[in-house]
């Protein structure tokens, strides 16, 4: 997963609008749009305040999502009523991505022992 897509991924578990992400970053609804079409370059600081706002680390963002995966559980405030159902299924749904990867992982490593193995 690409860095563009963890933001997108993270600010719909939060269930703000790209508006509302944009009014946060102090930028443009259009601007905002773009970083998470992967249209934009991220500055170093750029990358820190939108952590900041996920309440993660930096490094989650930038780290190969293909053997990991992150997800935030803080306080966050909405400007809205967040409806828990619609919580919880994204949770699963993360919950479901994360034991993908992790069945994944389990069989790249299998496969490392066999050669490693077949060296011995």
């Amino acid at each position: 997963m690409e860095v563009h897509d963890k933001i997108r991924v993270m600010r719909e578990i939060n269930q703000w609008s790209q508006e509302e992400m944009a009014e946060k970053l102090a930028m443009s609804a259009n601007g905002y749009a773009k970083i998470e079409r992967g249209q934009s370059s991220l500055s170093i600081d750029k990358l820190k305040q939108i952590a900041q706002i996920f309440n993660i680390d930096m490094v989650d963002l930038l780290a190969n999502q293909d053997k990991t995966f992150f997800f935030s559980i803080g306080d966050h405030t909405n400007s809205h009523n967040v409806n828990q159902a619609d919580k919880f299924q994204m949770l699963l749904e993360a919950k479901d991505e994360l034991l993908k990867q992790k069945d994944n992982e389990i069989v790249a490593l299998k496969e490392i022992i066999a050669l490693l193995k077949e060296k011995l």
